[in-house]
Parts: structure tokens; C-alpha cells; sequence
């Protein structure tokens, strides 16, 4: 196994378990336990994961709370869809990119790209891709701190994102449904995803099915301004039919 898939493996198990140790970790790799410890060691200069005594946990980068939670939530499915939107983007290409769970585990993957720019309102984003080994280039937008999922809000936050135009608006959602189209639970993460879709040329929804057909406070985009989602489990029911006849690409990652 290739050292980027398998730390990429070790990250996705300790997201899972929230803790892991050495000898699990080689058990579950069958490799061996010093090979674990480099890749540790490894992935905690990068944050992404906090070496404790005999294994490893999540790091403190991804906040306490609801987020934290969120972080170890679909972990494979997440995993799944940052894997089949990689694809979607282009070398030299401007994204927006917006604060989520989901979003965070496909910044990861967008460090295998390079001379990427990047906009984005989430200081954990930020921070994965300044300090990966790729030349790609970050934004972060500034404006009233919220720490719970470290991520910067208000008129501040959408006023700098007019200075910019992008490629590709890159965006995760609290639910989607036929009626309305991607809506948020949060009135000011709806303002910022709003805001990234007034100046982007292409929008991509990385969603999980359990977001199908829910309901949330705030519109974020409908149907028709959408161009892809990508999903774990395609819609099949009648919003599948809606989102065709909108013309959205639906992406169904590989399990």
C-alpha cells in the first residue's frame, strides 16, 4: 500500500473510532508498529491527528463540540465523496470552498492537486492546505470568529468574497429537497454559500443522502443554479427526477 493511501487509511480509522492504537492500527493495516509510529508521526506535524500515549487521536485542529462530532459522523461515506469529487477539478483552477465536515475531508484530497487557489472561511481548510507539501495558494476570508467549527462569519466574510471570482463553488449543505433546493440550518453560513454562488461559474454539492429531502431555514441556491452533486447513494425518488430535469449531474461515489 502506497504511504498517501495509507495514511489517508489510518486518518479515516481514528476518525471512525475516534481513538486508535498503535497495535490496533497495525492489526487493522497488517503492517507493522514502527511503521505505524513514522506514520503518526507524520500525519501529527500536519494536524491530522494527535499523537497520545500508544496511538493517536483526533486533533484539537477540528474543534470541540457539535463540530468535533460531525467530524466522526459518515466518516466512510465523506471519505467516499471527497474521493469522487477530486476528479471534478482542474489544475490551476480558483475554488470557494465553505465550512464543513465534508468539505474538510475533500480540502484533504484537493492537496493532490497543485497551483490551486483557494477561498474559504474555514480556518481548518485554511490550514490543510497551507501546510501541505502542494504550491496551491489560500484565502481565508475574514470576519467574527466562531470557534465551535472555526470558521469565520458575517457581512465582513461576504463583502471579501465579492472581490473574488471563481471556477467552482464548493459547498456542503444541511438538506436538499425538490422544492426549494440546498438550504442550511445556520442564517449566516447560508449568507456566506449564497454569497460563493453569486461569484463562482460552476457550483458542486458534497452532500450524504440523509440530507435528501429534509428541510432547513435557509436557502442557499435552488435546483436549477446547481450543475452537480456528489453523493453517496443517488436520489431516486421524485427529487431525482427533479434534479434531472434541472440538468444537475448527480455523482454517486464508489463505495
Amino acid at each position: 500500500m502506497k504511504i498517501k493511501r495509507r495514511q489517508a487509511k489510518i486518518v479515516e480509522i481514528i476518525r471512525k473510532e475516534e481513538k486508535a492504537s498503535v497495535e490496533y492500527l497495525a492489526a487493522q493495516l497488517n503492517i507493522s508498529r514502527e511503521t505505524i509510529r513514522r506514520d503518526l508521526t507524520d500525519l501529527a506535524n500536519v494536524d491530522k491527528v494527535q499523537k497520545v500515549h500508544g496511538g493517536a487521536t483526533m486533533p484539537k485542529l477540528f474543534g470541540e463540540g457539535s463540530f468535533q462530532h460531525r467530524m466522526s459522523d459518515n466518516v466512510i461515506e465523506k471519505t467516499n465523496i471527497a474521493n469522487a469529487a477530486l476528479p471534478l477539478f482542474s489544475v490551476g483552477e480558483t475554488l470557494f470552498i465553505d465550512t464543513g465536515s465534508t468539505t474538510l475531508y475533500f480540502a484533504e484530497k484537493l492537496c493532490e492537486l497543485s497551483e490551486m487557489t483557494i477561498v474559504t472561511n474555514s480556518t481548518d481548510i485554511a490550514k490543510i492546505i497551507s501546510t501541505s507539501k502542494s504550491d496551491n495558494q489560500v484565502f481565508l476570508l475574514g470576519g467574527e470568529f466562531s470557534a465551535d467549527n472555526r470558521q469565520t462569519v458575517g457581512t465582513m466574510v461576504t463583502s471579501q468574497i465579492r472581490s473574488f471570482r471563481a471556477h467552482h463553488a464548493v459547498l456542503t449543505i444541511g438538506a436538499l429537497d425538490g422544492r426549494t433546493g440546498a438550504m442550511n440550518y445556520n442564517i449566516e453560513e447560508a449568507q456566506i454559500a449564497c454569497a460563493m454562488v453569486e461569484q463562482s461559474q460552476s457550483i458542486t454539492i458534497l452532500i450524504d443522502s440523509s440530507k435528501f429531502n429534509k428541510l432547513a431555514s435557509f436557502e442557499v441556491c435552488s435546483l436549477a443554479q446547481i450543475d452537480r452533486i456528489v453523493c453517496d447513494k443517488a436520489p431516486c425518488d421524485e427529487l431525482g427526477e427533479l434534479l434531472k430535469r434541472a440538468n444537475v449531474q448527480v455523482i454517486v461515489a464508489q463505495q
